[in-house]
């Protein structure tokens, strides 16, 4: 690779969530309620 001045370029992760918009955030229409018995 030296020979060919190839390098190796290091993977960039793909942004799947936009966290900035402007958009309203959906009600919670399910109202799930958990009740924990015990911690993990």
């Amino acid at each position: 690779m030296n020979l060919m001045d190839l390098k190796a370029l290091p993977k960039r992760f793909k942004v799947t969530t936009d966290s900035k918009h402007n958009e309203a955030i959906s009600p919670n229409s399910q109202n799930l309620q958990f009740d924990v018995v015990s911690p993990n």
